[in-house]
């Protein structure tokens, strides 16, 4: 191919490999080329695992070898190229001087910094830039835009059932599945002292040659990175992703919705999906997700709690903050409305502290990559914000560790939801408990050191004693916020000097 022959550059970021772009309408073979970088600033912006950085780079070059097996010329960047361009902005700007291309096309990344570097690097060279439309997903950003325009009550809730009305998912003659719109009500039990019992184990996926090339390189060049490859099994391939998804369905949907909010020792999947991290990529769309689980419902095979829930943190969720962050950026970026000022305690890049349920949960994490949802809100995030800890340092942290973390999902959750950063627009009010929470829905008290109960003294909770030291703290911001009432009215009743007490040892808590 000459250069004056292509027509397209079609630039394919880490978290778009969606065999159904947009970005690949018309592709002509003949004048047009895929462009795909492994850049060294994307895996080490934020500190980042071994195993997030493998995720990546393993299904970048397996989508790379699709494309190219459909017939599609792809030019591809590897970190351990001659001259690899370290950035991916350097990569566009390098296959521009080199191919000469008449356009730039490209689906919105997940990211408000990488979009911009693009746009940026493609403006300079004066090549038109093309933004493709995104079909993964149900809701436009235009669509998101139209839903909250003067709209006085900005809430979940309404955003998912006005989806769940435009797209007749679980509706019935114009009414929700069930007579109800969601059954949060019955998806909040703990598995009690009988423990989880038998739940099949995810399906795990053995690497193959592209794979273990990853495995080996990303080892050698970021050996002193978090984590562990040793039993690195993740589904990195289109193929190996619809398996994950029909091993979900088929053996942990059925009792994911009445225990999603569970936690035990030692279990990081239990009845989760775990399909985060292929959906965040793009190798199965959110219609495969919940059209698979429908298909359970309509045959049976799952109740309509489970399928409800699973659809929820999908058609609701998910896209629920994909529109917020895209309204919203990038001044959203440095909200901080509790005025937090900590740095993320050390021991949470380590796993090595005497709280149980701590050590447990970051241990597993730096394992696997991977921590279901009440795990990363109700126990790491939760004591991140009593801790109070700087929003956007937490969602640096939940960037390096977690594989699913995108830009686009992790911002919203981390410094909204779980650290109320943004002061009430994910969330009405942050989402805070002391160890009694951990102790309810959990097993790990039984073996802790500390004592859910008790707020001071050796055997205290730093969750319960930091629990009340951030109610004191935020007395005043939350004394007139109805969901809060509760909480602040318990804190009233305590006695001052109990509540000086409490907050020195909170004190010496962070000092440590």
């Amino acid at each position: 191919m000459s250069k004056q022959t292509l027509r397209n550059l079609v630039v394919i970021c880490g978290d778009q490999l969606d065999h159904d772009s947009a970005a690949l309408d018309g592709f002509d073979p003949e004048r047009d080329a895929i462009l795909m970088t492994e850049a060294l600033d994307e895996a080490t912006y934020v500190w980042q695992s071994k195993r997030r950085i493998a995720v990546f780079f393993a299904a970048m070059r397996h989508f790379r070898d699709a494309q190219r097996k459909a017939g599609r010329r792809v030019l591809y960047h590897a970190l351990d190229d001659d001259n690899a361009p370290s950035s991916l902005a350097g990569g566009l700007t390098s296959a521009i001087a080199v191919h000469d291309p008449e356009r730039v096309v490209m689906v919105r990344p997940g990211d408000w910094r990488v979009n911009k570097a693009l746009a940026q690097a493609a403006g300079e060279t004066g090549v038109p830039l093309t933004m493709a439309p995104d079909r993964h997903f149900y809701a436009s950003i235009a669509d998101f835009e139209e839903f909250a325009d003067g709209r006085k009550r900005f809430i979940l809730e309404d955003f998912y059932r006005m989806m769940r009305k435009r797209t007749g998912i679980l509706m019935v003659e114009g009414k929700p599945e069930g007579d109800a719109w969601n059954f949060d009500k019955d998806n909040r039990k703990s598995f009690g002292k009988k423990g989880p019992g038998l739940i099949a184990p995810r399906a795990g996926y053995a690497p193959d040659s592209v794979t273990r090339e990853v495995l080996r390189l990303v080892g050698q060049r970021f050996a002193d990175a978090p984590g562990r490859l040793d039993d690195f099994d993740e589904p990195v391939t289109r193929e190996d992703a619809l398996r994950a998804l029909d091993d979900f369905i088929a053996n942990r949907l059925r009792e994911f919705g009445t225990y999603q909010d569970a936690m035990w020792h030692g279990a990081s999947t239990l009845n989760h999906s775990r399909l985060s991290v292929v959906l965040n990529l793009k190798l199965i769309s959110p219609r495969d997700a919940c059209d698979a689980a429908i298909a359970a419902y309509e045959a049976g095979a799952a109740p309509l709690n489970a399928v409800e829930g699973f659809v929820r943190q999908i058609l609701g969720w998910r896209e629920w903050v994909r529109g917020l962050y895209w309204t919203r950026m990038p001044d959203y970026a440095g909200l901080n409305a509790l005025d937090a000022t900590q740095d993320i305690p050390d021991f949470f890049w380590t796993g090595e502290t005497d709280m149980a349920c701590l050590n447990d949960m970051i241990t597993r994490l730096l394992h696997t990559g991977y921590a279901h949802h009440i795990e990363r809100l109700m126990g790491m995030g939760l004591y991140l914000l009593m801790h109070g800890v700087r929003p956007y340092a937490a969602h640096d942290w939940h960037m390096g560790l977690y594989l699913d973390a995108i830009d686009w999902v992790s911002l919203p959750n981390m410094l909204g939801m779980s650290q109320h950063g943004d002061g009430g627009v994910v969330g009405t009010k942050p989402y805070c408990a002391s160890g009694a929470y951990i102790d309810r829905m959990s097993n790990y008290c039984d073996t802790c050191r500390f004592d859910p109960k008790q707020a001071t003294g050796e055997k205290a909770c730093p969750f319960t004693t930091l629990y009340w030291d951030f109610l004191a703290r935020h007395e005043t911001r939350f004394e007139g916020n109805r969901r809060m009432a509760l909480q602040v009215k318990n804190l009233r009743r305590k006695d001052a000097q109990d509540v000086q007490t409490i907050r020195k040892q909170a004190e010496r808590l962070r000092e440590n």
